[in-house]
């Protein structure tokens, strides 16, 4: 990156850094099961949720609890299931329309990270008709205050129940952008195990190899604060002591709750210190190929992590400690380097690579470009890259 380009990233993130303690971030309130939800909505003065989910979680029956408390409560609802994996302009349109149709008041996202961040441009478009998706993504471009929005993970990783961040992909160009703005972050969190317990080993292991992510990359930047350092380092050490248990006993409750607990503290972290080429990359491949966020985050991580070299040996060092993978007698570098090769054992225990299969070679210079315009300068990385330096990550990740 060129030295004037560079100097503007990190003015224009320090700035950032400095306002931090004067935005308006704020913590959902929490709730431990869908049986919290009559009097949430009627608390608030709602009496119609739009649910906002994808056809796989209907079609396995876990929206049955909710659907069976709303119903029991005489409270009507209306369903739309069409969200796909990294959701469209469309399908915001959709629901949108769907919304005002039925008259409904309040929204309830129910799933992964798609269905919490269609969700969320929903209520951006209901506060802002006159304007486009595109045009408020980057930050601050909502400011309205949303409906009445309650966030359901169904998998413990995005931690989108916490963030002021939506991710959706142009239906016609294909390019993914992120809309962040405080009115995004839900008002409720409900945060209930037994929806996870159904996960497949699969989707347990990227997702949470999703929140590890969000907790490692939100630590190394350079806008952390002491609770998002306290939250990154609480969820690091949550995954790594629940993460392979929830992976190899689905129904073990409790580390399904940790898991969902450490996606929470993670997501807490990155929605103030921000995340950084590990999500721009993964967010390029999912919007051009639709490869699924988790597990483009999972096979990337190592590699970016070993990229940055020294400059996060000091915090990494720290991750390693948090995670039970390093020791006193350590150097910081050997620290660090544990840390990341913890990171690859617990991939391969997962059954995860260290490529891309979809990565077409013609499609890298537009891909580096879309990765370079989301992270500079917004994101506070540790070491500075532009569009050039980031085509040789997207080369590596090919199949050999």
């Amino acid at each position: 990156m060129n030295p004037i380009k560079k100097v503007y990233c990190r003015i224009f993130q320090t700035c950032l850094r400095i306002a931090l303690p004067a935005l308006p971030y704020r913590k959902p309130k929490t709730k431990g099961s869908v049986t919290a939800f009559p009097e949430v909505i009627r608390g608030y003065g709602c009496t119609k949720p739009l649910i906002v989910t994808d056809a796989t979680i209907r079609s396995l029956g876990l929206l049955d609890p909710l659907e069976e408390i709303l119903k029991e409560n005489d409270i009507p609802y209306v369903i739309y299931d069409k969200t796909v994996a990294n959701p469209t302009t469309v399908n915001v349109e959709e629901a949108r329309g769907i919304y005002l149709e039925a008259q409904c008041d309040c929204l309830i996202a129910f799933g992964g990270g798609s269905s919490m961040d269609c969700a969320k441009a929903v209520g951006a478009r209901l506060v802002r008709p006159n304007k486009s998706l595109a045009k408020m993504g980057g930050i601050l471009k909502v400011r309205k205050q949303l409906p009445l929005l309650m966030a359901v993970p169904t998998t413990a990783g995005t931690g989108s129940e916490t963030t002021l961040a939506a991710v959706i992909t142009d239906a016609e160009t294909r390019h993914k952008y992120a809309i962040n703005d405080f009115p995004l972050i839900p008002r409720i969190a409900v945060l209930d195990s037994k929806i996870t317990k159904s996960l497949p080993p699969s989707v347990t292991a990227t997702t949470g190899l999703d929140a590890l992510t969000h907790a490692v990359e939100a630590y190394i930047g350079r806008s952390t604060t002491m609770k998002t350092r306290r939250d990154a380092l609480l969820a690091t050490r949550l995954i790594f002591k629940y993460l392979d248990t929830a992976y190899t006993d689905g129904d073990d409750l409790r580390a399904r709750r940790r898991m969902l607990h450490a996606a929470f503290y993670a997501g807490c972290a990155f929605t103030k210190s921000y995340v950084g080429y590990v999500h721009a990359i993964a967010h390029s491949l999912g919007g051009e190929y639709n490869v699924p966020h988790g597990l483009a985050n999972a096979v990337i991580l190592p590699m970016i992590l070993e990229a940055y070299g020294p400059a996060v040996y000091p915090k990494l060092a720290d991750l390693a400690r948090e995670a039970g993978v390093s020791n006193e007698m350590m150097t910081q570098q050997e620290a660090a380097k544990s840390f990341i090769q913890a990171v690859k054992d617990m991939k391969k225990r997962f059954g995860i690579g260290d490529t891309i299969p979809e990565i077409r070679e013609e499609d890298i210079p537009k891909l580096a470009r879309y990765a370079d315009k989301e992270a500079n300068p917004l994101y506070p990385v540790p070491v500075l890259w532009n569009a050039k330096e980031l085509e040789t990550f997207y080369y590596r990740l090919m199949e050999k």
